[in-house]
């Protein structure tokens, strides 16, 4: 297996919406081979999430996970899981402003507005249904990695650029 090649911020694949994956596609070895491929990558990158448009692939797949991430060393644990077709069917209307940063956007991050629960449907690896309710730090992972998949990157969420800090300055200034 490898790491793959990360589109970054301006690569037009990052602002289209992916396609949904067809119940023959996630069973293709093709498919599994490319989740396998992501799951590697996000560890490897120290991601907490990565969406197949993320490596070049317009498909509706992201995987997430947390565990001492060295990126974000303050997350709760988040078992591996992968999201097919994901649809945000429920948001709270509670609202959570914290950080995030991307793989695709390296060495920034920005204070982010989320819904602080939410409930998510999709289908996992074997395309069985899968069912999430989340708060919180993982809520705030599957929104970031739903927005990918639509074509959104945590920017367009933003409400105020003057909190958008380099991570250097990051653990100097904002982290407290």
């Amino acid at each position: 297996m490898w790491i793959l090649q990360i589109a970054r911020l301006g690569h037009p694949v990052l602002r289209h919406p992916a396609a949904p994956v067809t119940a023959d596609e996630l069973a293709s070895p093709e498919i599994q081979k490319l989740i396998d491929g992501m799951i590697l990558t996000m560890r490897e990158c120290a991601g907490v999430g990565l969406a197949a448009n993320q490596i070049h692939v317009s498909k509706q797949i992201a995987v997430i996970e947390s565990k001492k991430n060295p990126r974000y060393p303050d997350a709760p644990d988040i078992p591996l899981t992968v999201l097919i077709n994901p649809r945000l069917t429920s948001l709270s209307v509670k609202k959570e402003v914290s950080w995030e940063g991307c793989l695709s956007i390296p060495d920034l991050r920005g204070a982010v507005p989320r819904a602080e629960s939410l409930v998510c449907e999709g289908l996992d690896r074997q395309g069985r249904p899968l069912l999430i309710e989340a708060k919180g730090f993982k809520a705030r992972v599957i929104q970031h990695e739903c927005d990918h998949l639509a074509g959104k990157v945590y920017l367009d969420r933003m409400e105020d650029f003057s909190t958008l800090t380099h991570l250097a300055e990051f653990g100097r200034f904002w982290n407290k």
